[in-house]
């Protein structure tokens, strides 16, 4: 009987030892399990900031939501602990023997490698904040924290309820620390020469300046708040009165000041600030651009490369373009003064007046109702989550481009969104609406965020993780299936088709200039007006994103390439058992990727046929 205990407490002993080794590796060292360790990764990454865990969605106003009265620590030191936990999360992928795993762990190994690497050599360029992105220029016109903070109040935090409200308000309260880390941050790149042209300066400082000079009750902050809570019948008149009065106190007090504290920096910036618009000029600016061509395009190509690539795309479209402008009547116009000539011909307009407005929203809900019959030719799955159309917010309208897609919650409670910029009529002609719903909406960026969003088997990195040649890849691809599965069929239609590829393609030659060769912010605007036909204030707003956004705008056209690359390497291999829905589930099933693992999984799934 004594001999019979003994055993027990050995047995129980031991256990409980392995019990203790398990937990510990589950959390503090490398889980016996590779699944585990990257959800626990992610989920650690995630934790550190709590407007991601808002962008998931999936426990804001639950019993464990403790972030939505938080925002996302920005400061130098947030930066640093962030800095050594990607680097110990790589340590430890690395302990795994990639050869042992499954093919959807290999997938999953690869594009956490290189998610981690790229972070790591970001850091190397001392531009700032990881937190932050690859950009350098954390306040700019295209998507600096001072607009995309607001964007997050007012389309990322739920108002379902009294707390949320009162959570609402507790975060316009950290707008002042979120500020004062990023006026620190912006100290520290401009001593290490980091400083952005005059121009972005001049946007931002009239951007701010608009924003505080709005009366309080008229700020979106509180009349989005206000429009919220109005649909809220289980809050009292009373109380409501109170947490308005709560919300104009902290957006005069604490808000305002903030902006206004931001201006002052960006003022006295201004008086240093320089006309040369590329990368190149920043401390190791062409292995800088280099590297976000790598992180952009997720390929080894080199500037040049891309150079060479957007010349050619060019001149290909081009000629195709002439064929049809010949065929309508444009035979004695080049192709920018006939695009021109489209463009400023009314009846390719919708009126600048809320009724046109209206119709363009309308317009753009009936392109998808119509695509949506057709969708079950092209796709085996269909996403469940509904998208909303709605027009861009106005505080940002002016900057923003002719339509945007914002995703939806990981949960599916929060849409996924078109938003369409009606801000000038005259820049939104209606023989581009269709190619727009396709690259933003269905089936472009809606289905292939909000599809594996749906996919519960994927670990969370996959999910939510978004690599921009294969994203902006695949919703450029989708412009290209309206052409050639007829939804595109009137010539007009097809010359906006043609058009917006063609300004994907110019983007490879002006990004690459710009960055690479020296090009001014004017010769990029030259080359675009004159190869495009493109509105000039429409021209003007793209090439100012490229400056602040190196390498990103070369990540489409590269992207879409290599889609209908893969798509002729399976058509050639499997001939007429080739089918379509087959070759969108291999691109859409597995979430975002790098192109290089995106053709390795290609290339597995054929050799089985």
């Amino acid at each position: 009987m004594r001999h019979m205990k003994k055993m027990i407490y050995i047995f129980l002993a031991v256990v409980l030892f392995c019990g203790a080794i398990f937990t510990y590796k589950l959390f503090f060292g490398k889980p016996f399990n590779f699944n585990h360790f990257i959800e626990r990764a992610f989920i650690g990454k995630a934790l550190s900031s709590p407007e991601m865990l808002t962008y998931l969605g999936t426990i804001d106003n639950t019993i464990v939501d403790f972030h939505t009265n938080q925002l996302t620590d920005i400061s130098l030191k947030a930066n640093k602990k962030n800095l050594k936990y990607i680097e110990k999360c790589l340590n430890i992928l690395h302990q795994y023997n990639r050869e042992k795993l499954s093919q959807q762990q290999k997938i999953t190994y690869d594009i956490c490698e290189d998610y981690l690497i790229e972070m790591i050599n970001l850091n190397k360029f001392n531009y700032g904040s990881v937190v932050d992105g690859i950009y350098p220029y954390p306040v700019n016109q295209m998507f600096g924290i001072q607009s995309s903070l607001i964007e997050f109040m007012i389309r990322q935090h739920q108002i379902v309820n009294k707390k949320s409200i009162k959570n609402y308000i507790a975060r316009l309260n950290c707008f002042e620390k979120k500020f004062n880390d990023l006026i620190e941050e912006l100290i520290l790149r401009e001593k290490n020469s980091i400083i952005p042209p005059k121009f972005v300066i001049d946007r931002v400082i009239e951007e701010i300046k608009s924003f505080i000079q709005t009366p309080t009750q008229e700020n979106i902050l509180f009349s989005s708040l206000q429009n919220r809570m109005k649909k809220l019948p289980s809050i009292s008149d009373k109380d409501k009165q109170l947490l308005e009065q709560e919300t104009i106190k902290v957006i005069e007090n604490k808000i305002y000041p903030s902006y206004k504290k931001l201006l002052t920096f960006l003022e006295k910036q201004r008086l240093i600030a320089t006309d040369d618009d590329g990368v190149w000029k920043l401390p190791h600016g062409d292995e800088y651009y280099a590297f976000c061509l790598k992180q952009q395009t997720s390929t080894n190509y080199t500037p040049q490369e891309v150079h060479n690539i957007g010349l050619k795309e060019v001149q290909r479209i081009q000629d195709e373009m002439r064929q049809i402008l010949d065929s309508v009547g444009y035979k004695d116009q080049s192709i920018s003064q006939a695009m021109k000539s489209m463009l400023n011909d009314s009846k390719f307009h919708y009126k600048d007046d809320d009724e046109g407005r209206r119709m363009a929203i309308d317009d753009t809900k009936a392109i998808f109702n119509n695509i949506k019959l057709k969708l079950s030719t092209l796709f085996n799955r269909i996403p469940k989550e509904e998208l909303k159309i709605e027009p861009v917010p106005s505080f940002k309208a002016k900057t923003s481009p002719a339509a945007y897609y914002e995703p939806g919650s990981l949960d599916g409670k929060r849409a996924g969104t078109f938003c369409l910029n009606v801000y000038d009529m005259k820049n939104l002609p209606k023989f581009s609406l269709a190619t727009l719903a396709f690259h933003e909406g269905i089936p472009g960026h809606h289905f292939q965020i909000s599809l594996v969003h749906e996919i519960k088997n994927l670990p969370l990195l996959r999910r939510v993780l978004n690599f921009n040649a294969y994203c902006e890849g695949w919703a450029l691809y989708c412009e290209q299936l309206g052409l050639e599965y007829g939804f595109i069929d009137d010539p007009f239609s097809r010359l906006g088709k043609l058009q917006m590829e063609l300004f994907r393609a110019i983007r490879l030659v002006v990004d690459t200039g710009i960055h690479y060769k020296h090009w001014t912010r004017q010769m990029g605007i030259d080359y675009m007006l004159n190869n495009t036909g493109m509105n000039d204030s429409d021209v003007v707003a793209e090439i100012e994103r490229y400056i602040v956004m190196p390498g990103q705008a070369c990540s489409y056209k590269i992207g879409m390439i290599k889609i209908l690359e893969l798509r002729k390497k399976m058509q050639d291999t499997l001939k007429d058992k080739f089918d379509i829905k087959r070759f969108h589930d291999i691109i859409l099933q597995n979430g975002s990727m790098p192109l290089f693992v995106l053709e390795r999984y290609v290339d597995e799934s054929l050799k089985g046929k």
